[in-house]
């Protein structure tokens, strides 16, 4: 395949800014805030994961996404995992992510419906260049001030628990079947591969990798991944890259990069032999 700059879509959000930066339109005169960019094909194929960038000026609903089993049953192509790397915070800024304790769920249905849910999330302040793999199931909220990028499995399926009296749809019963309402715990630790690889997440559906400095090259043969640049400049074959892209692209295509990448992947295992130098 050729490489494929991913096209971006603004999505406006009650939560969101409207001046979202990094290098983002504002939201025009009358319209609603920014609070995601969407990196999609170009001819609406849906591919295995999504990037997403999330902007916040206010609390987002607490919710849950169900997993592959559970929103397959519902005639949906996939469930939701997903990855935060988080590119800004203000000071204080914080996620929820899990509960700080293992609840029963009928006292998880209660604390939605009054609000207090908000208290039994485990809320931690989060820094520029922190990442969070949250599988399926993982009852989370994002707080206001935060800039980050989202890598998810491909599909637009959230239920919302409590959403602080804000007119919209909730989802509780559906929460409830697909949550668990318990802490979070990282699947694994951050490590650095011999070609200068670092992998920030390893989880059950994808891969999220970081690549810094200069590099020359193409991935290896039979592979293909999501490229988001986070700072420098390059080139994927004769395309300029740059932050505030994303592409798809496989072994057909050079990349030569100086700065920064997110490199992410379908599957649960790290791609051994991934990048092959040309250096």
């Amino acid at each position: 395949m050729t490489p494929v700059q991913l096209v971006p879509r603004s999505v406006a959000k009650v939560w969101g800014r409207r001046q979202p930066g990094f290098g983002f339109a504002q939201a025009a005169s009358g319209d609603d805030p920014i609070g995601e960019i969407w990196f999609e094909e170009p001819d609406h194929r849906s591919g295995a994961l999504l990037v997403k960038y999330l902007f916040t000026s206010e609390r987002l609903s607490v919710q849950v996404h169900p997993d592959d089993a559970e929103a397959r049953a519902l005639g949906h192509p996939r469930g939701k995992d997903e990855c935060w790397v988080i590119l800004k915070a203000e000071p204080g800024a914080q996620i929820g992510l899990g509960l700080k304790a293992v609840v029963a769920i009928d006292t998880l249905r209660l604390a939605a419906l009054d609000g207090t849910i908000e208290t039994m999330l485990d809320w931690r302040e989060v820094s520029p260049g922190d990442v969070y793999y949250l599988p399926a199931g993982t009852i989370h909220a994002i707080g206001a001030g935060i800039t980050l990028i989202e890598i998810q499995q491909n599909v637009d399926l959230t239920y919302r628990m409590y959403d602080y009296g804000r007119p919209r749809a909730l989802h509780l019963e559906a929460a409830l079947r697909v949550a668990r309402p318990e802490p979070w715990q990282a699947l694994t630790q951050p490590y650095v591969l011999a070609d200068a690889r670092r992998i920030v997440a390893e989880g059950h559906k994808f891969v999220v990798e970081q690549w810094s400095g200069a590099r020359a090259g193409t991935l290896a043969p039979g592979t293909a991944a999501w490229i988001v640049p986070l700072s420098g400049h390059g080139r994927i074959g004769d395309a300029p890259v740059e932050p505030g892209q994303a592409w798809l692209a496989d072994e057909q295509h050079s990349l030569d990069y100086n700065g920064e990448l997110l490199v992410a992947y379908p599957g649960s295992k790290v791609t051994e032999g991934l990048w092959v130098s040309s250096r």
